[in-house]
């Protein structure tokens, strides 16, 4: 390693192996399989928009290839280097979401704060804040495990500011997100059941008190208990989404043959992307998605069960939570499961900020899998997702 880099990131233990092969595999699968369905779900709009059917899709590609570079620059970044940042990190993401209520750079799109522009580019702070709470918390109940009540004060107190600055923009799936991950990585540190028997009831009170108090949102959740009530205005897109897939039926209509991005749903190559998935690949197309995604995620906590220090195995897992419950949310409303709230597909929907940052936590995923006891071979992977399971 040269010496201008030594005294950079300092000394750290050399890895014991490369990066775990089955986790590129899955993200790479997963990231092909989203390009070829932005393509797709998104050339009726980008045509109509720039008179190029492949504007989003090479838009996409270029984030693809900027955040695949970060990967392979955090692969080669020993894990415990990003404990230097955690806290400068957990600082600026707050700094960042105050930036885009209280300045000018704030924008406004479709009724919500949730960017900043920054010279020609449009950074989405809420997703710089995933990361940088999961290198906080992991740094914080590494050094500082929690004992007593009064050890929350400190990492309780950044995560409300995250929660309610996101909360704010308004961005409630988001929102979710974060709170589901600290509260998973808490667990993690085998914190008292009692305390989160205790904290269920009372963050659900303070949830349906803030949603039942916001208009929109309430309405979300009239519209989730009878869409097709609403199916003109306030249901139109959640109705438009279920005719996606009762049209793809098993097989779907074909790549590419979607009547639903011709302006009747909504978002098709962002949000509700997955629609779009089910009306052309079909439900069979659907399963091997999900199907990805389980192996995808089951490696991730595998990597997390064996990485051999508390540091890297909170991180391991809260950037597998994170992308996992993100996944569920957005899954889960396109479907009709659970009320509307905006949320991307990782890897999969259209977007730069969201692409990127996914990326580099896949990154530092890899890394900490170069240190971590797992094995690559076929037997091996299978141990992995039973030990998950389990």
């Amino acid at each position: 390693m040269p010496k201008r880099r030594n005294r950079l990131i300092g000394k750290f233990p050399s890895p014991d192996k490369g990066v775990d092969f089955p986790l590129i595999i899955g993200t790479l699968a997963i990231l092909a399989f989203g390009l070829v369905m932005v393509l797709t779900a998104g050339s009726v709009r980008s045509f109509n928009t720039t008179q190029n059917s492949f504007f989003y899709v090479l838009q996409q590609l270029k984030w693809a290839i900027l955040g695949g570079g970060i990967a392979f620059l955090m692969t080669r970044i020993p894990y415990k280097f990003w404990r230097r940042f955690a806290g400068i990190g957990i600082g600026v993401s707050v700094i960042l979401l105050i930036a885009v209520h209280f300045t000018s750079a704030g924008v406004v799109r479709m009724g919500s704060a949730r960017w900043l522009q920054i010279g020609p580019v449009n950074v989405q702070p809420s997703e710089i804040a995933k990361l940088a709470l999961i290198l906080f918390l992991a740094h914080i109940l590494d050094r500082y495990p929690v004992k007593k009540f009064r050890d929350l004060l400190i990492p309780g107190g950044f995560i409300i500011a995250i929660l309610g600055l996101v909360y704010k923009q308004p961005d409630l799936g988001t929102t979710m997100v974060l709170a589901a991950t600290a509260a998973a990585m808490l667990w993690e540190t085998e914190l008292p059941t009692g305390w989160f028997l205790l904290a269920i009831p009372t963050s659900s009170v303070a949830l349906y008190y803030l949603i039942h108090r916001t208009a929109y949102q309430w309405n979300r959740i009239l519209v989730w208990m009878d869409p097709w009530k609403y199916a003109n205005d306030l249901g139109y897109q959640i109705t438009n989404a279920q005719i996606a897939f009762g049209t793809g039926g098993i097989f779907g209509v074909g790549l590419g043959q979607s009547l639903q991005k011709y302006g009747f749903l909504p978002e098709t190559y962002t949000d509700m992307i997955f629609a779009i998935i089910g009306e052309e690949l079909g439900f069979f197309g659907t399963l091997c998605l999900i199907g990805l995604f389980i192996f995808f995620y089951a490696r991730g906590f595998y990597i997390a069960k064996k990485c051999p220090d508390r540091f890297g195995r909170l991180i391991a897992f809260g950037i597998t939570t994170s992308l996992a419950v993100q996944t569920g949310i957005n899954l889960g409303v396109v479907t009709g499961v659970i009320p509307v709230t905006g949320v991307t597909l990782p890897l999969v929907s259209y977007g730069g900020s969201s692409l990127v940052i996914t990326l580099a936590e896949i990154g530092i995923l890899m890394n900490i899998s170069r240190y971590a006891s797992v094995n690559t071979d076929v037997k091996g992977i299978i141990r992995g997702v039973r030990s998950v399971s389990q």
